[in-house]
């Protein structure tokens, strides 16, 4: 069970990791839009998962941002430590995020349906 602690830092870590990475570190192969659209911080602090979304057209460029970002959470993870006053920064694993990828699918399932084409709306089963 998460207690408010645990939430709390979530929340925060999420806005702290995006900004670090935004401003603060120069990530060479993160050419594509991406968020932070989740941290789940363990119980103990020893590790956190970071859920990052990258927004692009191209998979190859989307992959080599994902990659290099997730190869940078060393860095991430040190610049987080001067900006935190917790007494230990946990360790970074980073996993994309397919809701928007998953999200993308429904919406072009959705458009591709038909609506009262075959149907017959004057209200008479005869």
């Amino acid at each position: 069970m998460k207690g408010k602690r645990t939430d709390r830092l979530n929340s925060e870590f999420r806005k702290l990791i995006y900004d670090v990475i935004k401003n603060r570190l120069d990530i060479h192969g993160a050419t594509e839009m991406y968020s932070v659209t989740e941290v789940d911080v363990s119980p103990d602090l020893k590790h956190a998962k970071v859920y990052l979304s990258v927004y692009s057209t191209d998979e190859e460029k989307a992959k080599a941002t994902f990659d290099a970002i997730a190869r940078s959470s060393v860095e991430i993870r040190r610049e987080l430590s001067h900006l935190t006053t917790i007494r230990y920064v946990p360790e970074l694993r980073f996993y994309r995020d397919g809701a928007s990828e998953y999200g993308n699918k429904i919406d072009t399932i959705l458009a591709g349906l038909t609506y009262g084409e075959n149907n017959d709306d004057s209200g008479d089963n005869n």
